[in-house]
């Protein structure tokens, strides 16, 4: 009995190695088989993984290498302008912002750029600093530039030119939104929108993210508009005691009336006070209560011409 189960564990035993062996070879003829049919295609995408790898290591090198040189020549540019050589640097920059690495190409437009408004040549500035506020590849340089454009043209364009030139950079996200939005507030000055102007600095000084510097001259700005409005009071309306005492008299006379009082005003009604006045009604009266400080001269003809009439 025992032999039995013994002599039964070891056939059980062979029988599972000859399936495993079976099941190898199986697998084995069908690797050979798919080796037959596709080892051509799956050699050619293994060396196209190879060489594509390759390539993105050497595009990157390359890159990095550009980079390297771009960063070189930008510095010694500026080194160029530091030892007082604007030609050369003039330049050099020249030759970077046009064949350079994008990011050291648009930096040198931009030097070149300030060169120009330290030499007085505003109009080249403007070119270049336009040319930049188009084609810059980074978002931050490019509102820059546009900045930069637009206060170049601040005490020359109108209005509308300046709040163009600075629809992009007014943003609640822009970086440059506090200098975009004191430029629009001094445009706006200057355009005599005085109201806008004073809700543009306004808004600068309720943003706790405005620069100090912005926020001392939006101050400023403010000081002056407030001391402009009072130094300028609004017109005063004429009361009805003024404009009765440039009432001519003698208009009154040829009536019998005496002087009236405020009360006898009141009673005069739509077709005028009885015994010669007609037409001097609340309408007549309105006219007068409603002529400006400072035109005794009009208020006195129009209460004089019902009296005339």
């Amino acid at each position: 009995m025992f032999w039995g189960r013994e002599f039964q564990g070891i056939m059980v035993d062979k029988n599972d190695t000859l399936l495993r062996e079976v099941d190898e070879e199986l697998r084995r003829e069908q690797l050979e088989k798919l080796w037959k049919r596709h080892g051509n295609l799956i050699m050619m995408g293994a060396a196209a993984l190879v060489l594509a790898y390759g390539a993105g290591q050497i595009w990157q090198a390359r890159r990095i290498a550009a980079s390297e040189a771009a960063g070189a020549s930008f510095e010694d540019a500026r080194r160029l302008i530091a030892e007082n050589k604007p030609a050369d640097a003039a330049k050099a920059l020249e030759t970077l912002s046009k064949g350079g690495q994008p990011g050291y190409a648009d930096l040198a437009t931009l030097q070149l750029a300030g060169n120009e408004v330290k030499a007085g040549r505003k109009a080249e500035a403007l070119a270049l600093f336009e040319s930049l506020g188009k084609s810059a590849t980074d978002t931050m340089l490019r509102d820059y530039a546009r900045l930069q454009a637009a206060s170049l043209r601040l005490g020359e364009a109108d209005f509308t030119e300046i709040q163009n030139r600075l629809t992009d950079v007014l943003g609640d996200k822009n970086p440059w939104r506090a200098a975009g939005r004191e430029l629009l507030g001094l445009a706006a000055m200057k355009a005599g929108k005085m109201e806008l102007a004073k809700g543009t600095f306004q808004q600068l000084l309720a943003d706790r993210n405005t620069p100090q510097g912005i926020s001392e001259r939006a101050r400023i700005a403010m000081a002056r508009i407030v001391e402009a409005e009072l130094a300028s009071p609004p017109p005063a309306a004429v009361s009805p005691a003024a404009g009765m005492s440039g009432m001519g008299m003698s208009g009154m006379s040829g009536s019998g009336m005496a002087a009236p009082t405020m009360g006898g005003m009141s009673g005069m009604g739509g077709t005028g006070a009885t015994g010669g006045m007609p037409g001097a009604g609340m309408s007549g009266m309105s006219g007068m209560s409603a002529a400006p400080a400072g035109d005794g001269k009009a208020a006195a003809s129009g209460a004089a011409a019902p009296g005339k009439k």
